[in-house]
């Protein structure tokens, strides 16, 4: 025996670590939180994010304080987001690093409850249809709740809520392994035991963003003549689709397009808070048959509208809210409180770092001013294209062209900052304030960048361009062909127009007196058209690709 009971001993340290008792160990709430947030990869520029169905993610890191024993231990991390993808999930500040991970499956709901319960003791009460009082008793929970639920009283077994009385049942502890929130579990191992300080980094379906633009003509520059200056306003539209707050995180957001080849939406495997529902009576009977809704009842009547406001003789307006607004009150309301966004490079992408703390709440949108600009320096630009293929015989109506709102992404003209895809709203000054006077999307702009917006077509400017040959065009020919176009301008002031003369490369152009330059791809030059004229332009254009 002297000699069994050492060996014996050896035996149990030989144990596997998953055959040793472990401790479980709660993680403590976030002590400081980071979340930086990825834009759906696979929106298009013109395409809004979808509020209710968002598709991008976010890389969350939250740092906790855990107290270990000494020896095989399994953390719990309760409140990490429902959309978490576990696979990408690191933790780092462990002694004995991480052996293994878990995501929790099962969130507490009335249907777990009653499976972890079963074959123990509850306390069903219910209501005594000979006095009207309630009476309580316990009761072991015989069946899971898949359907139906038995419980085994004094009386014998009954299913629970079948008898058409008010009952209720109630649990005197919760089942292990359960909690109100998504948990996320490691096992490791301590040598020694301790407190230490961890920090949890994973990947989370169910984010997205959006920037959007406000710009608004300054003052007496609607003429349209030269450059003016322009206010410009950003807003970054943060949704949050999870159950889960992150209140006082640092906020980062991730512009440009991120190559993702996983689907973190199937990764992610949300939790689940099963509902309890019991069956006991079926619906209508073979005999009888169910019962079929009426649909020809007429609809109720509409309500009646709601009267009309009153209006004080001395009140020269009218002002469509749920409540009147002086004027006095809404002309000196505080400024909008803007957070400039550092930005930083990544890769070829762009980190906007939110330099204020802020609360990204579970179920929500939030916006968060980041770009204010008092002074940007922007022009209008008409823009028209020429086809040599077009005889000027066949083009009876003149064409509108396209106007452009056109800047340079440079400090110097008032940006010099990464601009992320977006809608842009522009407004200019009138006589009542400032009016909508577009809207349009824009992609993505590095610094540096000749920004070129198109806002629609002109009602002012007008072209007519063609060849002027009526024979059939070769453009296989070493043969110049003779080109034409009539620009108008019916604004009671000059414009600046970009012609488009041919894809660069396809066509050898002589334009006289111009300088013809390439502009995305297309030869093109610029062309001043006096105020209320219209304008004649002639030049010569041949295939560039003739043999």
């Amino acid at each position: 025996m002297r000699i069994l009971i050492p060996l014996l001993a050896l035996t149990g340290l030989a144990l596997p670590l998953s055959a040793q008792e472990r401790g479980l160990v709660d993680a403590s709430e976030p002590s400081d939180i980071s979340v930086t947030i990825y834009r759906d990869p696979d929106r298009r520029t013109d395409q809004e994010m979808n509020r209710d169905n968002p598709r991008g993610f976010a890389m969350i890191s939250e740092t906790r304080t855990v107290t270990l024993p000494a020896g095989a231990s399994t953390i719990r991390f309760e409140g990490v987001a429902e959309g978490m993808v576990g696979v990408s999930a690191i933790v780092t500040g462990l002694p004995g690093g991480t052996i293994e991970k878990n995501r929790n499956a099962e969130l507490l709901s009335p249907a777990a409850l009653v499976n972890g319960a079963l074959g123990n003791r509850v306390t069903i009460t219910r209501m005594n249809p000979a006095t009207g009082t309630e009476e309580s008793e316990q009761a072991i929970v015989r069946t899971q709740a898949n359907g139906g639920l038995v419980l085994q009283t004094s009386q014998g077994f009954e299913a629970v809520r079948c008898s058409g009385l008010p009952e209720s049942m109630s649990f005197s502890h919760i089942p292990a392994g359960l909690s109100a929130k998504p948990v996320f579990s490691v096992d490791t191992i301590s040598p020694e035991g301790g407190t230490y300080e961890v920090t949890l980094t994973y990947l989370s379906w169910g984010f997205d963003w959006q920037a959007n633009y406000v710009a608004t003509m300054r003052g007496g520059v609607s003429d349209g003549e030269g450059e003016f200056p322009l206010h410009l306003l950003s807003w970054l539209t943060l949704v949050n689709d999870n159950g889960q707050s992150f209140d006082d995180a640092r906020l980062q957001i991730i512009a440009g397009r991120l190559n993702v080849d996983s689907d973190f939406q199937r990764l992610s495997d949300p939790p689940r808070a099963a509902p309890l529902r019991l069956t006991c009576y079926p619906f209508g009977s073979t005999a009888a048959g169910s019962p079929v809704p009426n649909y020809n009842v007429p609809p109720p009547p509409p309500p009646p509208p709601p009267p009309a406001p009153m209006m004080s003789a001395g009140d020269d307006r009218i002002i469509v809210t749920a409540s009147r607004v002086r004027r006095e009150v809404y002309e000196s309301a505080s400024p909008v409180a803007v957070i400039t966004a550092e930005e930083e490079d990544l890769g070829d992408l762009k980190l906007f770092r939110v330099p204020d703390r802020v609360d990204v709440s579970a179920n929500g949108m939030k916006q968060v001013a980041f770009i204010n600009e008092e002074d940007v320096e922007a022009r209008y630009l008409y823009q028209a294209a020429c086809d040599a293929y077009e005889w000027i015989g066949d083009i009876d109506t003149p064409v509108a062209a396209h106007m452009l709102l056109v800047t340079k992404n440079e400090e110097r003209k008032g940006l010099g900052i990464a601009l992320p895809q977006g809608a842009l709203t522009l407004f200019e000054p009138s006589g009542r304030g400032p009016m909508l006077a577009a809207t349009t999307e824009l992609r993505d702009y590095a610094r540096g960048q000749d920004v070129e917006l198109e806002l629609g077509q002109s009602a002012q400017v007008f072209a007519r361009c063609a060849r002027t040959e009526d024979e059939r065009f070769d453009d296989e020919s070493r043969k110049w062909t003779n080109m034409r176009v009539e620009l108008t301008n019916a604004n009671p002031h000059p414009v600046k127009l970009r012609l488009q003369l041919g894809w660069g490369g396809e066509w050898d152009v002589r334009f006289p007196r111009k300088r013809v330059e390439v502009k995305n791809g297309w030869q093109v030059v610029e062309l001043e058209i006096p105020a209320n004229s219209t304008g004649e332009y002639r030049w010569r254009i041949r295939s560039a690709t003739r043999n």
